[in-house]
């Protein structure tokens, strides 16, 4: 299974880089955990938002594999605990999805992206920088991964 983690925005603080790196590579071989950064749209000089997430749509559509499960990260999305994390999870490695998660630029995701989603979830309520949410993302497939191979990492 290979799963994508579709984020806008570039040239992260190398905290960010390490930490994400670090959790990528603890995946054994049935898991492929790959970043793909999509280049932001420049604010400013007539460019709006609805502009810039429009620009940014169209990049994020570009890179979406065909026939992958579609996860929008939303603070308006489902609010799921890790253990459900982990049944999606399973429930895609059963049918054979490969899943595709989208973080947003600063002013957000288009509504018909979100409207797209097999699931739209939240990481939290709060809105949290871009480059956390990478590693805050990462750390927590990573967890799902553990709990369906009963590795001691996540505790109950």
């Amino acid at each position: 299974m290979k799963i994508t983690i579709l984020a806008v925005g570039t040239k992260m603080p190398r905290w960010v880089d390490e930490a994400y790196s670090d959790y990528a590579k603890r995946f054994g071989r049935d898991i492929a955990l790959e970043l793909k950064e999509i280049k932001p749209e420049k604010r400013g000089g007539g460019v709006t938002a609805e502009k810039g997430i429009a620009a940014e749509h169209e990049r994020l559509i570009a890179a979406i594999p065909p026939r992958a499960r579609l996860v929008v990260m939303d603070e308006r999305g489902k609010n799921w605990t890790s253990v459900k994390l982990a049944e999606g999870l399973k429930e895609w490695m059963a049918g054979g999805d490969d899943v595709v998660f989208i973080i947003g630029g600063a002013d957000g995701l288009s509504q018909e992206l979100k409207q797209r989603a097999d699931v739209l979830l939240q990481l939290s309520a709060m809105t949290l920088p871009h480059g956390m949410v990478r590693v805050m993302l990462a750390e927590q497939i990573y967890r799902a991964y553990s709990i369906l191979n009963n590795h001691p990492y996540h505790r109950e």
